[in-house]
């Protein structure tokens, strides 16, 4: 059976939330996605929809060189998968992605992990909860529950392989325009600008 990779993406934004969170964490990178090609033509997470407003959150898709990416340091790691597993994952990206409108950014769910409280809250997640969620249909690849999940526990899962460290808009293997505009990743293409943050 043919080998897949999923790719990891950890990245820090430095807006004023980012650095709220890094108080708590004490960890230089706390926002998470995942993607599942090496160009990361598609990025997936649990993030703002407004660019400067960190209270209007949800499902989104992200861009390299768009928003708060155009500045952020990154880590982006890949795992490899079976077919089977690969293929489940992006099954499960995409039965969120069709009721997007359903879910919301868990903010509660970040307060909850400061307190050391598992708060499981229906539709609603954040970045960390959300990616670890996707990676949960492997199983066995975690070790707590996705709703008490780090980004920084999502580095210390074995066999995570780096790829690229340093500024996002750098990353040697990004998708060209036309490679985004022409996507049939996930069924149709995708012509957009600023998926993330519309």
């Amino acid at each position: 059976m043919e080998e897949k990779k999923v790719y990891i993406i950890f990245t820090d934004t430095g807006t004023l939330f980012t650095k709220l969170i890094k108080l708590y964490t004490k960890q230089p990178l706390n926002h998470v996605s995942i993607s599942f090609d090496k160009q990361l033509t598609n990025i997936f997470s649990f993030g703002r929809k407004k660019p400067y407003n960190p209270f209007i959150g949800g499902f989104v898709r992200e861009r390299i060189a768009e928003g708060l990416f155009k500045k952020a340091r990154c880590e982006i790691y890949s795992y490899s998968l079976s077919e089977e597993e690969y293929e489940q994952m992006q099954t499960k990206v995409r039965q969120i992605e069709a009721k997007k409108d359903l879910y919301k950014y868990n903010f509660l769910g970040l307060i909850a992990i400061m307190l050391r409280y598992n708060l499981k809250r229906k539709n609603a997640f954040f970045c960390s909860q959300f990616v670890a969620t996707i990676l949960n249909e492997k199983k066995g690849m975690l070790d707590k529950s996705p709703s008490q999940c780090t980004p920084q526990d999502l580095l210390a899962v074995n066999k995570l392989e780096l790829v690229f460290k340093g500024n996002l808009v750098l990353y040697p293997h990004q998708a060209s325009e036309k490679m985004i505009e022409h996507d049939f990743s996930f069924g149709k293409p995708m012509i957009y600008k600023s998926p993330d943050f519309s």
